[in-house]
């Protein structure tokens, strides 16, 4: 038996992942981190099949609910009631409609959740692997700023220092959805160097890989946006599966399970394209920024190298 914890389970490729991985892998017990009452119900329904399957409660948004749920885990792996720690999926993601959202330890919202969530269960859970495991990073293609990854309808990351990236404001015309877009791309950026410094630090036989489903139309991403985007992002855009430019949910999910068990061979530091090892942008391979973000990181979550 092996444990995976995941967050992001609760639904869309999250939900169809945590499906494939249960069926696929009978040995796992899949811990899913979800916010109150939604875990439970969410383990219940996974684990109607005989799958095992259990619950931690946590708000991503809050780096101390964070910090609480890892900490319990942890406790669980050193107390003998979860198998040895084999994975770990940071599915979770948000875009805000503004730049101007700030959580209770007073960082901006996007950062907490596409960044410092990971990177506090990470460094809470990390001398807790056992070899050969691995951590599974959702990042997204509008990482690389351009017409062909983001179709026109997200800006591109605007790199500056993390101590500004981590507050509100940090983007021209903040109150604004365009600087919400700005900072959930840069955000994916961020989280694609920390996982090039994982690959660095971690210790042999425990792999960091980001992967990206593309532009999955019909998930609840775009939830805290208009109406109007809403409506389309959930009933328009899911015809875009249908030509390249975009990955049903199904398969988005699929690809995610495959890269958590290990069926797509991805070395450590790599960037999986849907079902595909590749490069990410040329932004992205920057050694300075990559341990400035983990340094940053390290401060922010309240942890030490």
């Amino acid at each position: 038996m092996r444990t995976i914890v995941m967050t992001g389970a609760s639904r869309g490729i999250g939900r169809i992942a945590a499906e494939q991985i249960l069926r696929r892998s009978p040995d796992v017990h899949l811990v899913v981190v979800a916010r109150g009452s939604s875990g439970a119900e969410l383990s219940t329904a996974l684990g109607a099949d005989g799958h095992q399957v259990s619950a931690v409660s946590a708000d991503l948004g809050s780096l101390a609910s964070v910090r609480t749920a890892a900490t319990e885990i942890r406790d669980r792996l050193d107390a003998g009631d979860l198998p040895p720690l084999r994975g770990f999926v940071g599915n979770a993601g948000i875009q805000y409609t503004n730049a101007q959202t700030a959580g209770p330890d007073g960082f901006e919202s996007t950062f907490t959740v596409n960044v410092l969530a990971n990177h506090l269960f990470v460094r809470v859970l990390g001398d807790r692997f056992t070899a050969p495991g691995r951590i599974v990073i959702t990042v997204s293609d509008t990482h690389f700023g351009d017409f062909r990854h983001n179709m026109g309808m997200v800006p591109g990351p605007a790199w500056q220092s993390p101590d500004v990236l981590a507050r509100i404001g940090a983007f021209r015309e903040p109150d604004t959805a365009v600087a919400g877009r700005t900072a959930y791309s840069t955000s994916k950026l961020a989280a694609i160097y920390l996982v090039h410094e994982y690959a660095r630090r971690l210790p042999a036989g425990i792999d960091a890989v980001a992967y990206n489903p593309g532009f999955v139309p019909g998930t609840d991403l775009a939830r805290d946006a208009d109406p109007a985007s809403r409506f389309a992002m959930r009933y328009v855009l899911p015809i875009m599966t249908l030509t390249p430019w975009a990955t049903s949910r199904r398969a988005a999910g699929r690809y995610l399970a495959d890269v958590v068990l290990g069926d797509i061979a991805a070395p450590t530091g790599s960037y999986v394209d849907r079902n595909q090892v590749t490069r990410s942008s040329e932004e992205s391979y920057d050694p300075q920024r990559e341990a400035e973000i983990w340094h940053a990181g390290e401060r922010f979550v309240g942890v030490s190298s």
